[in-house]
């Protein structure tokens, strides 16, 4: 019984639900029904992975880089768990069926309108 390391490569779902994420997040920033203050927060972890201060220095080999990819992944992760989840249910409904981006419509607006034709 040893411990052994893959490849993500040898498992291409994980970089496949990684790329997901990353585009659904995408979409959810240009969504008009996402609030700005969210949209606001996910600065926090762009600025920690260019910032010179570091949990684990880039320095340290692998480590250094798997902190910085853990803060992006969560911060995704956070950043989507914020957002309606109309909203989400909507974008991924789209990514899954690999529709163009367009902002879900709001909710329950109704238009009451008479159509009347000139002669």
């Amino acid at each position: 019984m040893g411990f052994r390391i893959t490849s993500w490569l040898t498992r291409p779902h994980l970089l496949r639900n990684l790329l997901t994420s990353v585009r659904l997040s995408w979409r959810l920033m240009r969504d008009p029904q996402v609030p700005l203050r969210f949209k606001a927060l996910t600065l926090i972890p762009v600025l920690y992975i260019v910032s010179p201060v570091d949990l684990l220095p880039d320095l340290v080999p692998v480590l250094g880089q798997l902190d910085d990819i853990a803060v992006a992944l969560l911060a995704v992760e956070f950043f989507v768990g914020l957002c309606p989840p109309g909203v989400v249910a909507h974008h991924r409904e789209a990514l899954a069926s690999g529709q163009r981006y367009s902002p879900k419509g709001p909710e329950g607006q109704v238009i009451d309108a008479e159509f009347r034709r000139e002669p």
